[in-house]
């Protein structure tokens, strides 16, 4: 399980070198294998160990084509989808599409999101958390159905 917040650099060449604790959650048991993918809802990127991405995919597979929404997502999410090794000095290439992508830039906000991580641009992160939390704050922001009954 994925948790937690870094600040992390890329470098000059588009690498991204993640926490030893998340490399080796990523590396996964059975497979050094990641899949990143772009993050349809939020300018971000998304980091999968091999395992859990399959997961995923099944579950893109049973949603309808028929259905515009649907096929949307899959097509960014599978489209998207990248193989992606850790280099000898545990750092990830960020292809430059991915890049453009979400902002990315020198300084980048990592956070564990259970199954996954996701990866902001540190200012655009700021930003999308601090408009977050200021309607929080100002009680504008619908509380979902879902989290009705959410205790924490």
């Amino acid at each position: 399980m994925f948790r937690g917040f870094f600040t992390v650099s890329i470098d000059a060449k588009g690498r991204v070198a993640l926490p030893t604790r998340f490399r080796e959650q990523l590396r996964g048991e059975t497979s050094a294998t990641v899949i990143m993918t772009v993050n349809p809802w939020d300018r971000c990127l998304w980091f999968y160990p091999l395992g859990e991405w399959e997961r995923v995919d099944t579950k893109l597979l049973s949603l309808p084509d028929g259905d515009p929404a649907s096929r949307r997502a899959k097509q960014v999410l599978r489209g998207y989808a990248t193989d992606c090794e850790f280099d000898g000095q545990g750092r990830i290439l960020l292809p430059g599409e991915h890049r453009n992508f979400a902002g990315l830039q020198h300084k980048a906000a990592l956070l564990g999101q259970g199954n996954k991580l996701e990866l902001w641009d540190a200012g655009a992160w700021e930003r999308q958390r601090d408009e977050w939390l200021a309607q929080i704050d100002s009680r504008t922001a619908p509380v979902s159905g879902v989290l009705q009954d959410l205790s924490l």
